[in-house]
């Protein structure tokens, strides 16, 4: 399917910050990590992390943003997310974190992300669109609504962390999206732990009833792969497949498959 930028409506034309954005004023780039459909053998995704130019870690550039830049670092992020893509030749979905408190009007917003992929040759249908780790939502109708308008547009959503801080029921009960990511603290060491094993087990039942597909994120050993699997998660993030690789699409390790 392929998308369509959306009608902006008049009355939202006014979006100063959309039409006229600044200069963010630092570099970032990105490193790409897989995402794995464990039944089917293949890379489902590529999630898209920030880094900083030379490689540093998220916090080197996340500490540089404020209320003042914070959407022009919201719209650098997509756009430098989806050339990288472009240039790696990534021609699967790919996953990238969105900052709600950064979105004004979702379909003024989501211009430039549309002007980006066309840009650099990049399906638009292939981008997955998730709340970023870390951010704590202050409107949590505004992040339904711009939830509800991605889906509108076409795109895929997804609520990360689920299981730490805001990314609760509260927000699956308002909104259901086309992918839950398990926060890693519960996915750690779950193949020993029946709190966490009963936990996953009755968010697996609750999301095939939604129907809401589960990605465990985290995953580093054999075992807490074959639990999950057993559970019926299907989708799999973690240094066990492939660590995330700055300006690289990240392979995936053979025995990581067993």
């Amino acid at each position: 399917m392929s998308l369509t930028p959306p009608e902006v409506p008049p009355e939202v034309r006014a979006c100063g910050r959309c039409r006229n954005p600044r200069e963010l004023g630092f570099q970032l780039a990105f490193a790409y990590q897989p995402i794995v459909d464990l039944k089917a053998r293949d890379i489902w995704a590529y999630e898209a992390l920030v880094r900083g130019p030379r490689g540093e870690g998220a916090w080197s550039v996340l500490s540089l943003v404020n209320e003042d830049n914070l959407y022009e670092f919201d719209q650098a992020c997509r756009i430098e997310a989806i050339h990288g893509a472009a240039r790696l030749g990534l021609s699967g979905r790919l996953s990238i974190n969105f900052l709600p408190n950064a979105v004004y009007h979702p379909a003024t917003c989501i211009q430039r992300t549309f002007a980006a992929a066309n840009e650099a040759g990049f399906p638009p249908e292939n981008i997955v669109f998730e709340v970023s780790e870390g951010e704590r939502v202050r409107d949590r109708p505004h992040l339904v609504h711009i939830f509800r308008e991605y889906r509108r547009y076409g795109f895929c959503t997804a609520i990360d962390d689920f299981g730490s801080g805001y990314a609760g029921l509260d927000l699956l009960s308002a909104f259901q999206p086309d992918v839950l990511k398990l926060d890693m603290a519960l996915v750690r060491g779950i193949d020993g732990d029946r709190a966490r094993q009963a936990i996953v087990k009755g968010v697996m039942t609750m999301c095939a009833a939604l129907p809401v597909r589960v990605l465990a994120e985290g995953v580093e050993t054999p075992a807490e792969r074959d639990w999950l699997a057993e559970a019926g998660v299907e989708l799999m993030q973690g240094y066990l497949f492939a660590r995330p690789v700055l300006r690289a699409a990240g392979d995936i390790r053979p025995e990581a498959w067993a």
